[in-house]
């Protein structure tokens, strides 16, 4: 919002998720019927901080804001959109990449978020193409290198112009001692199905690939000569619309900026508010049930735009949570509560399971699914406390089983006048917001017996006391409010004792169980190996490869191999 606080209590400047097309400086978003063009043309001064300057189309985390906006806002307000043509607004180069300077320069706080940030927006265009049927094309006009061929790799189809110049490359492990932070490795044998031997090739050279080879390899999907490029992507765009599952039509819904205010004590939107207590360590974010219910049908959510509580709701939560993440680094903790009516949240996912056919109840389907998702892959111990007032059920109720730990009232607190808690489930829990690794934070919960996951479906609307989650294993604990304060206040405490580092990889590998998707390799392989190497001298050491990267030195490697 204009005029708000942009400072936070540590005297560093606030970095903001909220942007809109008129405020770009690095993406242009233009719309020709059932055809968007994103082209990347980025202000070489309009990095984030000081120290670096954004040469060849380089980017850093406010490059990436723009683009995970315009993502988003296609497929919220421009329905009518089927294919999305992803290009260079700069001659004879694609994109070089993540801005080596502003790597060599970050924390490595800094530099592991903003990994975390451009992994979730390039799943983000996979995830528009498989349920949204927005695809996406990749036109490279010179240099794709590391991020910048990564970028390309999350598009459905790569056209390469065949010019003896365009290439694409990975060169992070010969030039910078590190590895594409961006799912390149995965994509490159995951997605693309590039062969072993020659993916060890590809990714230990600094020149890159490029031509008929590039094709033959797999890296690429076709190439095509500087005069016929252009009539080749309308061939594809035009046989990609046709292919397209998009079904939206009319006008879409224009993704307005959200009301929110800063302080220091936290932020507060309509539906969210995050306190924060930083010598506890701990940030409590309260979500604010629905106060009123549904649409009475699709013309009527249309009408409430983006204002209605299923697509407000989460917009708020997102832009907590990455708010958390990025400029609060002293958070041990995020501990979600709730409030309101179960009655209202329910009859909002009765609301959206009705009418799943229609594109923009798909898309804020889906959108929950990514919200969660972003939970999940939060660096921080996650905790859900269900109280009197609560409204943890259905949608909502994806907190709790989100949760490393989750705490239930038993019956109501003393001198409290509000009723005892329930949790209640609705259909959503069964299907419509998978994690990365493809099962439901249920079916991810009851691994060990699948007839638990029945007898939990069972209930499906059925108000659900402490004890009678507790007996479903829907929570961790259902405590008496005799117990409830020393339990809840001991439990927080210890966790803020413990070290984040080793936190970190626990609560990563025990949130993951069962099948690896692509997705959950990206983010389990980047939190095991990228967050490692970041920290290695032969990177980020004053002789290593990042510092020296540029300035004729070469770099000065301990060889041990461990």
């Amino acid at each position: 919002m204009a005029g708000e606080d942009r400072v936070l209590a540590n005297g560093a400047s606030r970095i903001d998720f909220q942007t809109d097309p008129s405020r770009y400086r690095h993406w242009t978003l233009a719309v020709d019927g059932d055809v968007a063009t994103l082209t990347m043309d980025v202000d070489e001064n309009g990095g984030l901080f000081e120290g670096y300057q954004l040469k060849l189309n380089s980017y850093d985390l406010g490059v990436d804001i723009e683009l995970a906006d315009a993502m988003q806002r296609l497929r919220f307000e421009h329905p009518q959109v089927k294919v999305i043509l992803l290009r260079s607004g700069k001659n004879r180069v694609f994109c070089a990449g993540a801005n080596i300077r502003m790597l060599a320069g970050a924390t490595h706080a800094h530099k592991v978020n903003f990994c975390k940030f451009t992994n979730e927006t390039r799943n983000g265009f996979e995830d528009s193409s498989e349920h949204s049927g927005q695809r996406t094309i990749a036109v490279i006009n010179g240099t794709a290198a590391g991020g910048g061929y990564e970028l390309a790799l999350a598009a459905d189809h790569i056209i390469m112009a065949d010019d003896g110049a365009a290439a694409v490359a990975l060169p992070e492990v010969p030039l910078l001692a590190v590895l594409p932070g961006t799912g390149g490795l995965t994509r490159v044998v995951d997605k693309r199905k590039v062969r072993r031997d020659r993916a060890d090739f590809f990714c230990t050279i600094e020149e890159g690939i490029k031509g008929k080879r590039a094709v033959q390899w797999r890296l690429v999907d076709e190439i095509a000569p500087n005069s016929k490029l252009e009539a080749r992507i309308a061939e594809r765009a035009q046989q990609f619309a046709a292919s397209s599952s998009r079904n939206g039509g009319g006008k879409g819904i224009a993704l307005t900026q959200l009301p929110r205010s800063f302080d220091e004590a936290g932020v507060r939107y309509q539906f969210v508010g995050v306190d924060i207590d930083r010598a506890a360590r701990i940030a409590t974010i309260s979500i604010a049930g629905p106060q009123s219910g549904p649409p009475a049908d699709i013309d009527g959510l249309i009408a409430q735009g983006a204002s209605t509580w299923s697509l407000q709701a989460a917009r708020e939560l997102d832009d907590a949570i990455l708010h958390l993440r990025i400029n609060e680094l002293g958070i041990a903790m995020l501990v979600f509560k709730s409030h309101g009516d179960s009655d209202l949240v329910l009859a909002h996912d009765a609301f959206l399971e009705a009418n799943t056919a229609h594109w923009l109840v798909n898309e804020i389907r889906h959108y929950w699914k990514r919200v969660l998702k972003r939970i999940d892959v939060t660096s921080r111990t996650l905790v859900t406390l269900v109280e009197p007032g609560s409204c943890f059920a259905g949608t909502l109720a994806e907190l709790v089983f989100a949760a490393d730990r989750s705490y239930m009232l038993i019956g109501a607190r003393q001198g409290d006048n509000r009723a005892a808690p329930q949790l209640t489930l609705s259909a959503m829990n069964f299907g419509p917001y998978p994690m990365s690794h493809g099962l439901t934070r249920l079916q991810s919960r009851f691994q060990a017996d699948a007839d638990e996951l029945v007898q939990a479906q069972a209930k499906i609307g059925e108000p659900l006391d402490a004890e009678a989650a507790d007996e479903l294993g829907l929570v961790t604990f259902a405590l008496d409010d005799i117990d409830w304060d020393d339990e809840v206040r001991v439990f927080l405490e210890e966790r803020a004792s413990f070290s984040p580092d080793s936190l970190t990889g626990m609560e990563a590998n025990l949130r993951f169980v069962g099948p690896e998707t692509m997705e959950s390799k990206i983010f389990s392989r980047l939190t095991a190996w990228q967050n490692w190497i970041f920290q290695r001298p032969n990177a980020v050491g004053e002789d290593g490869a990042l510092r020296r990267y540029g300035t004729g030195q070469k770099a000065q490697f301990d060889m041990t191999r461990v």
